[in-house]
């Protein structure tokens, strides 16, 4: 027995040392290959863009669909890091990525090992319907990814598959709390259910929304009755007429303009209470205020911490909900993980969206909006759990490799760049702003501004635009000060050709 115990001993060994050779193998394979990662070091341009071979599928799919809006056909294979690379082999740096939602660039290895990881297949295979079906590690994978980043004092979550979903789901969670305090806990009577089947009161109640001028939340109906930035996200659809309050427009540099700006916020905080009067008195009380930190497609407006610490303070004084949408703004491109942590809030919002970078849709929310009946937050899959593998890996990458203060640093050397060019050329460009990476410039004319981007383009940096003629950077984390300097200097080479 001694020596079958001590030869399975040895056994035991043996394997533990190949386990360990094996796992410092993995772990200097995928060192390495995170080492190689970005290895394309500038842009490389072979056409214009769009180039032959996207004209020829753009010409293929508009036999299936409207191509409107497509820029170019992407060969996401040969895509890596910063980089994109379309069909006609053009490598682009890339600070507007996929719309704000690559948090570490193109075919990160970290990401590719989870996916190519066989004790994922299942999850990737089997999508579940989440609120029904959960898997066994579904809890697991809650704590270890969105729970693991919850906002000071949020401890409750939702999975959903997109960010318009998000704010739809958001925006019931609040009108099932608001009319439970109306009901005083009382169970809804069969009136409230069988009116409710016919959209009629009191089962539908007269209840609003307000939300701000220029903000987007979803091109749904009830994102959609919070969005007002162009006229195409709404045309011919049926919305409700809820609030809509002006967003501050400040000016810029901010330390020049202290007096006006606060002046400006004021005013604006003083028409969301106007705003909530008069829809009290119509019958249709504002249960909810939803405002984006940083308005993104609506012209990247900023405010202050004291404007968002004011609408928390209105919405206590309503008994109104705060829903803050931070689908393009979260997940360290601010250079805090939310970009809301920069507002010293006295207490946690109601709500805050997600998606984007983030992975997964979904909504953080406190305990007073968890639902109390089954099927009222729901649908079909409730999100993808293999996401939730996924932003496990992208956290550990964020938080090894110091990501969001390295949003913060680029940020400032990206707004510091942007300064210095509208000095350059104040006939083109003013009002640099920028928070973290959110960054963005005013260009004096819709013309000139969508003549940077494709001039852009076509000397190989992707960026994209917003509000009515605004430059807007949204680059991944992995984008470093090199990255920056690429960009500075090719929009440098732009502006000085137009100024010309």
């Amino acid at each position: 027995m001694a020596l079958r115990f001590g030869t399975q001993l040895n056994k035991s060994a043996a394997c533990c040392v190949l386990i360990t050779r094996q796992m410092t193998t993995r772990q200097m394979t995928t060192k390495q290959a995170t080492a190689a990662f970005e290895d394309i070091e500038q842009p490389q341009m072979r056409t214009s863009v769009p180039g032959p071979k996207t004209k020829e599928l753009q010409a293929r799919l508009g036999r299936y669909q409207n191509t409107d809006a497509i820029h170019f056909f992407v060969d996401y294979n040969k895509s890596r890091g910063n980089y994109i690379v379309d069909v006609d082999g053009n490598v682009m740096l890339d600070v507007f990525t996929q719309i704000a939602s690559l948090p570490l660039g193109y075919n990160h290895p970290e990401l590719a090992s989870a996916m190519t990881d066989p004790k994922n297949l299942s999850t990737f295979i089997n999508r579940p319907a989440l609120g029904s079906y959960p898997p066994l590690d579904f809890v697991d994978q809650l704590e270890s990814s969105l729970l693991s980043v919850a906002p000071p004092g949020m401890s409750r979550v939702q999975t959903m598959g997109c960010g318009t979903c998000s704010i739809e789901s958001g925006q019931k969670a609040v009108f099932m709390a608001y009319q439970r305090k109306l009901r005083g806990g009382r169970q809804p009577t069969d009136e409230e259910k069988q009116s409710s089947l016919m959209n009629q009161l009191p089962g539908s109640p007269k209840v609003s929304f307000l939300s701000f001028k220029n903000s987007f939340h979803g091109r749904c109906m009830g994102a959609l009755a919070m969005s007002h930035a162009k006229w195409f996200h709404k045309l011919d659809f049926p919305v409700p007429d809820w609030p809509i309050a002006t967003f501050p427009r400040l000016r810029y540099p901010l330390e020049e303009f202290t007096r006006e700006n606060l002046a400006e916020e004021n005013r604006c905080l003083y028409e969301v209470c106007d705003l909530i009067e008069k829809f009290k008195a119509r019958g249709e009380p504002v249960v909810g205020i939803c405002v984006e930190p940083v308005q993104s497609e609506g012209g990247d407006h900023h405010a202050s911490a004291a404007f968002f610490q004011g609408l928390q303070d209105i919405c206590q004084k309503y008994g109104a909900y705060l829903m803050i949408d931070e689908v393009q703004t979260g997940c360290g491109a601010s250079g805090r993980f939310w970009a809301h942590d920069h507002f010293n809030l006295r207490k946690s919002p109601d709500v805050v969206t997600f998606s984007k970078k983030m992975l997964s849709g979904g909504f953080y929310f406190t305990e007073e909006l968890v639902p109390t009946e089954a099927y009222r937050i729901y649908n079909t899959w409730l999100g993808d759990n293999s996401k939730l593998i996924l932003l496990e890996k992208v956290i550990g990458e964020i938080k090894r490799d110091n990501l969001v203060a390295n949003a913060a640093k680029v940020g400032q050397t990206l707004l510091a760049g942007l300064k210095e060019m509208q000095q350059l050329y104040p006939a083109l460009l003013t009002n640099a702003r920028g928070l973290g990476t959110l960054c963005a410039v005013d260009v004096a004319t819709v013309e000139s501004r969508d003549k940077i981007i494709h001039t852009l383009r076509n000397k190989g940096v992707n960026i994209g635009g917003c509000g009515t003629s605004s430059l807007r950077l949204r680059p991944s984390l992995i984008f470093k000060e090199k990255h920056a300097s690429i960009f500075l200097d090719k929009l440098a080479s732009v502006l000085s050709e137009m100024a010309v």
